[in-house]
């Protein structure tokens, strides 16, 4: 996929998600950082909890999509 903006190009790969845009994604409840973890987003707030599943390479960053996951561990996240 190749997006126009204002005469800038920006080129995204459909197949994998850059690190330069993981790097700017934070969870949407408390504004943390996420980190990427196989097919999902997991905010690093302890308290906060959250983990946002990537769908057909597109993150899901609803809070209701990261409330489910809330008390499952990292370790016991569905494979996607």
């Amino acid at each position: 996929m190749v997006y126009s903006s204002a005469g800038n190009n920006l080129k995204m790969r459909a197949s994998m998600l850059s690190e330069d845009f993981l790097g700017i994604l934070d969870c949407p409840f408390c504004k943390i950082e996420v980190v990427f973890v196989g097919k999902w987003l997991v905010c690093k707030n302890p308290e906060c909890a959250r983990k946002y599943p990537i769908r057909n390479d597109i993150p899901v960053m609803l809070i209701e999509e990261g409330d489910k996951y809330r008390e499952t561990p990292v370790s016991e996240l569905p494979e996607l």
